[in-house]
């Protein structure tokens, strides 16, 4: 919790900003869980479900995804206000790609004894979890909330988030298929660059034939996009670790990177991307 004069105030994310509990934990960054219903019962994403435990369920089957539940997030509220916090700030994944954001945006009018600001990310995956980092040392600095969600839009607007699946059934099942569809051409293996976009939902960047080839055409991107600036940087994965590794020294090699770290991407985003997924998060440092 962050003491800026007499206020106290507590950041809040959602489990699908892919941030590690390390670095939650620094900032004492609070989570509400995204669900995973499988045919053997329904588990709060991280919580009581891993990224290895889903891609074995996967195997067999394809699990749903749910909003957090809105018991979690009255609880984790009342229990803010218990501990003195006076304003709530919650960073939340993208109103475009979940119905959370709409969810806790109505419920946080119940509660009247404390102000409590929702802020749209327009992103998710580590481009929330970057976003969330930032507002963290803007409350450390002592940064209002208002000034803060300014800072965050010039910040969203400076990033670029973008992944290369292996396959686009998992998004397609799972109703998250966008605006990519309709420019992939399965005979001809093109693989699409996919990026969350300015209205935070998917959509196509570039395609290349091949898995190997998109990611040179993101990579190419990145260095386009970037050339001559400091930028701060997220690599995921999808049981791709050893792959995110490369692509981390890649990307260091081709821009003037400040600072970089390497996530799993979360069960309830796992789910819609399959294994194998490499992306990166880029935005320009301050």
């Amino acid at each position: 919790m962050f003491t800026i004069g007499n206020e106290r105030i507590a950041l809040v994310t959602d489990t699908s900003c892919d941030l590690s509990d390390q670095q939650l934990a620094e900032y004492d960054i609070r989570l509400v869980s995204l669900r995973v219903a499988t045919s053997q019962g329904e588990f709060r994403d991280r919580r009581e479900i891993s990224q290895d435990q889903l891609y074995e369920v996967l195997k067999t089957e394809l699990p749903k995804t749910s909003l957090p539940l809105p018991e979690d997030v009255s609880a984790l509220y009342r229990q803010l206000q218990e501990e003195g916090c006076t304003r709530i700030l919650h960073v939340s994944m993208s109103s475009g790609l979940s119905g959370t954001y709409n969810m806790v945006r109505i419920m946080a009018e119940d509660f009247t004894n404390i102000k409590i600001d929702i802020y749209d990310s327009h992103t998710l995956s580590c481009g929330l979890g970057l976003l969330v980092l930032t507002a963290a040392e803007d409350l450390s600095k002592g940064m209002a909330v208002e000034d803060i969600m300014t800072h965050l839009d010039h910040v969203r607007g400076t990033q670029l988030g973008t992944f290369v699946i292996r396959t686009l059934e998992f998004l397609r099942k799972g109703g998250r298929i966008g605006m990519v569809e309709g420019v992939v051409g399965t005979l001809l293996q093109l693989k699409p660059v996919i990026f969350v976009n300015d209205d935070g939902v998917y959509q196509t960047l570039t395609k290349a034939r091949g898995f190997n080839n998109a990611l040179n055409a993101m990579c190419d991107e990145f260095s386009k996009r970037y050339a001559n600036a400091k930028v701060r940087m997220a690599v995921v994965h999808g049981a791709a670790y050893e792959d995110a590794i490369k692509l981390q020294d890649r990307l260091c090699g081709q821009l003037d990177v400040v600072s970089s770290f390497i996530s799993p991407v979360s069960p309830a985003l796992a789910i819609h991307t399959g294994p194998g997924l490499l992306g990166a998060i880029v935005q320009r440092a301050e």
